[in-house]
């Protein structure tokens, strides 16, 4: 495991677009993905430790953002064969175990989509506006010892609530960390 920070906020940079397989086994795409206020994209796994420190507040992050019209997607691009507990089946457990109920997980098996953000580990965020401009490439939220820190709204819902209203993300951003994502030999 090897500790990734992301960069900075590239503010205005457009989404890329992708068709991703869902653990539900349909294609889906960003256009099928898009909030109408915002679109929250990012890329997780099942295995990193800051993953699962996170994912129960991610999960209800993204169903609270929903009503505010923010969609969200995660994608898993890690090599699975060389991280098998992060395989398509895996994924298909991790999703249910975590209820991602409202929430696509789609594989990047080429990695071609995680290369094309920039994503470098998991959690990786990436908030869009309307318009899928970035807006946010920020943490969900404090962690200590790999203990979410709960002291009121999380950076990421409170920046995605800031973009839906005003398609604009705070100037301030505390950068993501977790595991690098793994990359094909």
């Amino acid at each position: 495991m090897t500790l990734t920070k992301t960069p900075i906020c590239d503010f205005g940079k457009k989404a890329e677009d992708f068709k991703l397989l869902s653990i539900n086994n349909k294609s889906v795409s960003l256009e099928e993905i898009r909030g109408k206020k915002g679109t929250l994209i990012m890329f997780i796994c099942n295995h990193c430790p800051y993953v699962k420190a996170i994912i129960k507040d991610l999960v209800e992050d993204c169903k609270d953002l929903k009503k505010e019209g923010v969609n969200s997607v995660a994608i898993m691009s890690n090599d699975t064969k060389n991280y098998p507990e992060d395989s398509f089946d895996k994924m298909i457990e991790f999703a249910k175990d975590n209820h991602f109920d409202e929430l696509d997980y789609l594989i990047d098996e080429t990695q071609k989509v995680a290369k094309k953000y920039g994503a470098v580990c998991t959690p990786d965020f990436f908030g869009y506006n309307q318009n899928l401009e970035l807006q946010y490439r920020g943490r969900i939220r404090e962690l200590k010892n790999l203990k979410p820190i709960r002291n009121g709204e999380s950076d990421l819902k409170k920046a995605m609530k800031m973009i839906a209203k005003t398609q604009k993300g705070p100037d301030e951003q505390i950068p993501s960390m977790g595991c690098n994502i793994k990359w094909f030999n």
